[in-house]
């Protein structure tokens, strides 16, 4: 089951974060939500975060950083057991979007980008898709995300 996306009632002007889902919404806790980034090449690319806007991971308190690294190793876990990437990126970068947010991406070595992150220069086309590569469905993994975060609740 997905949360519905309402806007922080602290969200700072002009911040995508604070003001739009920014991807497809599949769970949330007090501090933070869990959604699915919708981007073609990168099917399994997951985003933790903050619901509240801060911009540095420094600036939460102890056991909110644990909590958050929890959620962000439970999502990487499931990709690696679901999907047996060549390697998970993980990235809390906020040049472009200061506001507090994690990536969690499967990436595969026949990815498009794969040596390179995946702002960098595509290195291929992908015959058939990526998302015809996966071993299953993004709503079945989507789902196995969810549980992996609802098993902690």
């Amino acid at each position: 089951m997905t949360h519905p996306f309402s806007a922080l009632p602290d969200a700072e002007p002009g911040c995508v974060l604070c003001t739009q889902a920014s991807g497809v919404p599949l769970w949330q806790d007090d501090a933070r939500r869990v959604i699915r980034a919708e981007d073609a090449d990168f099917p399994a690319f997951y985003r933790v975060i903050a619901r509240h806007h801060v911009a540095e991971f420094s600036a939460l308190l102890a056991p909110e950083r644990a909590r958050c690294m929890d959620i962000v190793c439970r999502i990487e876990r499931v990709l690696v057991e679901q999907l047996r990437p060549t390697k998970i990126n993980l990235a809390a970068l906020g040049n472009v979007v200061p506001h507090l947010h994690w990536h969690v991406i499967a990436r595969f070595d026949w990815d498009s980008h794969f040596p390179q992150p995946i702002w960098g220069a595509r290195q291929r086309e992908v015959a058939g898709g990526p998302l015809a590569r996966l071993p299953l469905s993004l709503q079945d993994l989507d789902a196995c995300v969810v549980d992996a975060l609802r098993s902690r609740d």
